[in-house]
């Protein structure tokens, strides 16, 4: 610490904390109405009001809050065209002067002294997230904390104050690749925000594995999502929820089929252990059962048979499947695995959608099916018993692609340019 005093009193007598706020505040006026609205976001006002640092309620609070993602305007709304052109206007300014500085990869963290700090406060201000007067230093103080919390948030990131490897690369994604961005997606919510005008639709944003129940240009329940992987990419589309089906058949698909049951088959093989046994698979050749002790893994046997997974603790599919047309055999659906919602990066999927809470997304679906209330629906999670019901009312569906977006309030919104179909480079997508 005494080390950084000592340096921070160089850079005094330098004039270099001088040169560095002549930077800032070309684009400090324009950052400052960013960030009083996002200090008034109510999404955005977090526990530890002591300016502690305490790692264990951290983690909780972080895991809580990916759980259970704020609410706030719905993503395509054409509310939100007018602040994103704003957002465009202003980053273009912070890319005519240069743009933020990169920085440096250190360890920082609430109460740390460190020169890095300066450069991230630098950042900050430029991108509205910290107040001009708050200063450049290397102090990592409550302030600064407060703000790097505000650019995890917008940035899709858990929320807990400490720059890790993962928030270090979305700070340091460029402005010039950040302005592109923008551009790109304003053109896209432009067209998508004419098509989800409908009074009551749910929208999946793949980038950002967020699923939102909208009506009447509310958000009425916002869900983490699971997406898929860049290798088996969820599709963008537009189409109707039409059916749920409570504690459904799993039919594995190909690419599960190949690219996980059978090399996954084959390796217990070997070690004298039988894949379908252990998930409760069964194996089926033109419509007749198999024992799957008679299945030859090594050979190409197990690639002309289809699978089937009853319903159970073990069933990817969870207590319930919603159901909608597309020509990607894709759907929505539980998970057994609850745990995965808590992780900060949810590409993880073969293409289908996992998503949090499921069941008050099914009750809201419902609504107009008569006795279909939310502790019916989970009924179905503890009983097991099979059924599918219709949806009198089908609602719109739209699974969309946006990396950028800015809400009403003013705060700007990026994730990761997960599939690179941004062309930015990977930057945008590889924290």
């Amino acid at each position: 610490m005494a080390r950084g005093r000592k340096i921070m009193s160089r850079l005094k007598n330098n004039g270099a904390v001088a040169t560095l706020l002549a930077g800032v505040m070309l684009v400090a006026t324009a950052a400052a109405t960013s960030a009083i609205a996002q200090d008034g976001n109510q999404w955005m006002r977090f526990a530890s009001g002591d300016g502690s640092y305490d790692a264990v309620s951290t983690r909780d609070f972080g895991r809580r809050w990916e759980k259970n993602p704020p609410r706030g305007y719905p993503t395509l709304s054409k509310d939100n065209i007018a602040p994103m052109k704003a957002a465009i206007k202003r980053y273009q300014k912070i890319v005519k002067n240069g743009g933020w500085p990169k920085i440096p990869k250190a360890k920082m963290r609430p109460n740390y002294y460190h020169p890095a700090v300066a450069l991230m406060r630098k950042r900050l201000i430029m991108s509205g997230d910290l107040s001009a007067s708050a200063g450049i230093s290397q102090n990592y103080n409550y302030t600064v904390e407060k703000a790097v919390r505000r650019f995890q948030a917008s940035n899709g990131l858990t929320p807990t104050g400490v720059v890790d490897r993962r928030t270090l690369g979305a700070l340091n994604v460029s402005a010039k690749a950040r302005l592109k961005q923008l551009r790109v997606n304003l053109r896209r919510l432009t067209r998508l925000s004419r098509s989800a005008s409908k009074k009551r639709y749910v929208m999946v944003n793949v980038p950002a594995a967020q699923i939102e129940a909208v009506e009447g240009n509310r958000v009425v329940s916002r869900h983490s999502g699971v997406v898929g992987k860049a290798s088996r990419r969820t599709p963008l589309l537009r189409s109707s929820i039409r059916e749920l089906n409570f504690n459904k058949v799993w039919y594995l698909p190909p690419t599960v089929v190949n690219k996980d049951l059978i090399p996954k088959g084959r390796r217990m093989a070997r070690r004298g252990k039988d894949v379908l046994s252990k998930f409760h698979i069964d194996a089926y050749s033109n419509g007749r059962k198999l024992d799957p002790k008679k299945i030859k893994w090594n050979s190409s046997q197990p690639f002309r048979l289809s699978y089937r997974q009853q319903p159970g603790k073990d069933n990817p599919l969870g207590f319930m499947k919603i159901n909608f047309d597309n020509r990607y055999s894709v759907y929505l659906h539980d998970t057994p695995k609850q745990s995965i919602f808590g992780r900060n990066f949810r590409a993880a999927s073969s293409g289908c959608v996992r998503v949090q809470n499921i069941g008050k997304l099914a009750a809201w679906i419902l609504k107009y099916n008569d006795g279909w209330s939310r502790s019916r629906i989970e009924g179905f999670r503890k009983s097991g018993k099979t059924q599918n019901v219709r949806v009198k009312k089908p609602v719109p569906l739209y699974m969309v692609y946006l990396t950028a977006w800015v809400t009403k309030d003013g705060v700007v919104q990026f994730r990761r340019d997960l599939y690179g179909r941004d062309g930015v480079g990977r930057t945008a997508s590889a924290y």
